[in-house]
């Protein structure tokens, strides 16, 4: 019988950021390898122990058959599956594939386009199966990702806020870089994780966490055109990380 709850992280279509992440936690890491067995995690060990697992991070988007096979056996074999990271979560960057035709993208980037075995569309884990708890982020957040794994360990609700980013600077006492210097910001509308790193050095927020639960996206479109902004400029702003979150794609077809 194990001693210890078992942990695996997979990859699907993504960058390795937020494993990444997991391995920069670098003396909490150790604390963690010490609580759990890590009984699958290809960036970080070659070790290979059969689930079923109790806990399964997830790093990256469902963009082929092969993807959306693996997660069905993934979430099959674990007690409680979670998404980590813009991609698990919404799909990614890679999710702009879902705006445009990706057959006339193949055909002018490969020379072998038959070669290319892809979906239309980049979509998130939970479109697929069940997910038990999502870690927002691009990449996510190394604090967010070490009290997650506490809370899973100690059985208890993970405390992740899910406020703006507006709401992060003003715990750190940063003026609101739109009011103060007219940088268009998405931070009214972003959930906050990141500690509000960008309005802090005099930059807008870039929407790494992705939406808030229910985003003004109509009132702070009318402000980033009262900045100087044209209606194609607002629009890819809010095209980039999280573009095919349903908060955000929802907002689109109603603003």
């Amino acid at each position: 019988m194990r001693s210890k709850p078992t942990l695996a992280v997979w990859k699907l279509a993504s960058c390795d950021g937020c494993q990444l992440t997991l391995l920069d936690c670098e003396d909490e890491l150790l604390a963690v390898a010490g609580a759990v067995e890590i009984a699958h995690f290809t960036e970080a060990s070659s070790a290979e122990v059969e689930g079923p697992y109790d806990v399964s991070l997830v790093e990256g988007s469902v963009t082929t058959e092969r993807d959306a096979r693996r997660i069905t056996e993934i979430r099959a074999a674990s007690r409680m599956l979670v998404t980590i990271g813009a991609c698990a979560t919404s799909g990614g960057i890679q999710a702009l594939r879902n705006f445009a035709d990706v057959a006339e993208f193949t055909s002018v980037v490969y020379a072998r386009p038959e070669f290319i075995s892809t979906l239309a569309t980049s979509t998130p884990v939970a479109d697929h199966d069940k997910v038990d708890f999502e870690l927002r982020g691009c990449p996510i957040d190394r604090r967010q990702l070490l009290e997650l794994i506490t809370a899973l360990l100690a059985g208890r609700k993970p405390g992740i806020s899910r406020h703006s980013v507006c709401h992060e600077c003003k715990l750190r006492g940063t003026s609101c870089v739109m009011v103060a210097h007219g940088t268009p910001c998405l931070g009214p509308v972003t959930q906050a994780g990141c500690g509000a790193i960008c309005p802090a050095f005099s930059r807008g927020c870039y929407g790494c966490f992705g939406p808030v639960a229910s985003p003004n996206v109509a009132a702070l479109t009318a402000q980033l055109r009262l900045l100087g902004m044209t209606e194609k400029e607002t629009e890819r702003v809010f095209t980039t990380f999280n573009a095919a979150s349903p908060a955000l794609t929802e907002a689109r077809r109603t603003k």
